[in-house]
């Protein structure tokens, strides 16, 4: 099979303090650029034209909905879909470059390592993190609620196939910066759990939940490992596990 010419697809809104280093290091992969920005109000849109890649904008109707309209607007049919806090290495570029040269099956998974507060995080769960990011996307498509999208491959496609090396992820600058996306996150869980026809919040729901998920991810899924970004991220998760837990909880006496 000769090499595949590869589309990648980011949707953006107000990255402008990421998207220069995302698109710089997916040059080395991509035979098509274009982002896909629900109207930021920062230097985004300046900042991808000045790179030179392709800038469709779009209104944002839900993460699902963005990365399928992203996925359509490729001019190429094998798609590397990326967010623009992602940073591809060296060793994954390099793994990417081989498929393409000899693609195989409908897709393949991608690692991600995380990087919070300054601190690369290796355990509680948020590593490896394997995605599907890299797909045929005659044989897939973007699938969920509101939150936790992932790319669904149709019936009887084979298992994806895992790249070596890792896509950097910059999350979260500060403590703060958490804590004020786990409220608008926990908000939108609340309202995806309610569209599941979910009404019933208990005691175990609002402290055993919230309790599992730090002892898991910090003891068990050695989170203490990470010193204090492993604590800071059970810690919080935990609290996120109450928080839309209580917010469904608001909702079913309202």
């Amino acid at each position: 099979m000769p090499q595949v010419p590869l589309s990648v697809v980011i949707i953006t809104f107000n990255e402008e303090a990421n998207i220069a280093r995302c698109l710089e290091a997916a040059r080395g992969v991509a035979d098509d650029v274009v982002v896909v920005d629900s109207f930021s109000t920062d230097r985004t849109m300046e900042i991808c034209r000045e790179l030179g890649v392709r800038v469709v904008q779009h209104p944002f109707e839900g993460y699902v909905q963005q990365k399928n309209f992203a996925t359509a607007q490729a001019q190429h049919d094998h798609v590397l879909q990326l967010d623009a806090d992602e940073v591809l290495t060296e060793e994954l570029r390099q793994s990417i470059r081989e498929a393409k040269q000899n693609w195989q099956g409908a897709g393949y998974t991608l690692a991600r390592l995380t990087n919070y507060c300054g601190s690369w995080v290796r355990h509680g769960g948020w590593y490896p993190d394997r995605k599907l990011r890299l797909y045929d996307r005659r044989l897939g498509q973007w699938e969920g609620l509101l939150l936790h999208e992932r790319y669904e491959l149709h019936p009887n496609q084979p298992t994806p196939l895992p790249l070596a090396g890792d896509a950097l992820h910059y999350s979260y600058n500060s403590v703060e910066q958490h804590v004020s996306q786990l409220n608008r996150f926990t908000s939108i869980a609340a309202d995806e759990l309610w569209l599941r026809g979910k009404r019933r919040v208990s005691v175990f729901h609002l402290l055993l939940k919230p309790w599992w998920k730090f002892v898991h991810g910090y003891f068990f899924r050695l989170g203490f490992l990470d010193g204090f970004a492993g604590l800071s991220i059970a810690v919080i998760s935990a609290w996120g596990v109450f928080l839309k837990f209580a917010k469904l909880k608001t909702k079913t006496a309202a």
